[in-house]
């Protein structure tokens, strides 16, 4: 097997040519996302309030304290899935892995179930309180731990074995024993917290406040860096892992790094903005469709601007411009992906599209 050298060069010279109108169009949405929602902006507004203009202290207030820390996370949140659903895609050569298979959303639900659900086992919430715990970073940190535990599972018994079916299968079962787990806490809590949970799994790009952001995006980046420097380790594994290693590639370490990238990417997200779906399996996708090639040198970066784009889209349109509804964000990102994912399945689509024999 071989990637054919022209039609990898042209992939590459159509993303060059793409890249100018793909960064025009998220600029455009970035923009949009600060405008419509409950209160529409009017781009004059909006410049008044960049230039230090005269401006209603409302829409000052709406701009920079809920609008532009949740385009920002959008941008981010978006564009980190859907390298982590490619990621898992490759790493796995499965075209319907996403970022969430290995466990690691369900293992910060867990977290997040423990401390929102807390106050209704034995008076623990108190407890927390007490210790500075039920904060404005206590879920996140918490999401963050639950992830992070699991990661070490999967990177203790990834260690211990070679089978990549037996690490997506462990993903799975770990999946469910915290989904079980998260049902029994279910059963000992009080309404309140029932419906916080409930809230928190809907999604929601709105939660990350100025202070969470630096933090946010600060290990988001950390994971897109990682992400690049994967890029001929990605593409050389679309051939399989013998010839990953003919080509001198240490396969444990790069499954290692692999599965830890994914980990922060996808933890972190769902720290921040709760589990996401859709968005990591649909919009790689959407990549090797547009820019037919399977090549990571093209998919890295523009997953990266997809989801970013994508993000924001469904960001506009949960918020219904121009009313005071909120649709949930899972509701909108699974409108957009499930298609995707019934077209995947539908059509047969090859994977790894690029690739010859």
């Amino acid at each position: 097997m071989k990637l054919e050298g022209s039609e990898t060069g042209d992939s590459m010279k159509k993303f060059v040519l793409a890249l100018p109108f793909i960064a025009g169009a998220l600029v455009l949405f970035f923009i949009l996302d600060l405008m419509l929602g409950s209160v529409n902006i009017p781009p004059d507004a909006i410049l008044s309030i960049l230039t230090g203009g005269e401006i209603k202290e409302t829409w000052m207030h709406i701009f920079w304290d809920w609008r532009v820390p949740k385009a920002v996370t959008a941008v981010f949140a978006g564009a980190a899935l859907a390298l982590s659903g490619l990621l898992m895609q490759t790493f796995f050569r499965n075209p319907l892995a996403d970022p969430y298979i290995l466990g690691i959303s369900s293992g910060a639900s867990l977290g997040v179930a423990i401390v929102m659900m807390s106050a209704g086992i034995c008076g623990a919430g108190a407890v927390f309180a007490s210790v500075g715990l039920m904060g404005d970073m206590s879920i996140s940190v918490a999401a963050i731990l639950g992830a992070f535990a699991v990661l070490l599972l999967i990177l203790l018994i990834s260690s211990k074995i070679q089978s990549n079916i037996t690490i997506l299968i462990l993903g799975i079962m770990v999946s469910y024993i915290s989904g079980a787990l998260v049902t029994v806490l279910l059963q000992f809590t009080d309404e309140t917290s029932m419906h916080t949970y409930s809230l928190w799994t809907f999604g929601s790009f709105t939660g990350v406040t100025w202070s969470q952001l630096p933090i946010m995006v600060f290990l988001l980046a950390l994971g897109f860096i990682l992400s690049f420097c994967l890029i001929k380790p990605l593409n050389a594994l679309l051939l399989g892992e013998q010839y990953a290693e003919s080509m001198g590639m240490n396969y444990r370490r790069i499954r290692i790094v692999i599965i830890t990238t994914t980990a922060l990417m996808a933890g972190v997200v769902t720290a921040f903005c709760g589990p996401i779906g859709f968005l990591g399996i649909a919009i790689p996708h959407f990549c090797r469709s547009f820019f037919v090639t399977a090549d990571h040198r093209v998919l890295v970066p523009g997953c990266i601007l997809a989801g970013g784009i994508i993000a924001l889209i469904t960001d506009i349109i949960s918020h219904v411009p121009g009313t005071d509804i909120v649709l949930p964000l899972n509701a909108i990102t699974a409108l957009f992906g499930a298609p995707v994912v019934i077209w995947v399945i539908v059509r047969g689509t090859k994977f790894g599209r690029g690739v010859t024999t």
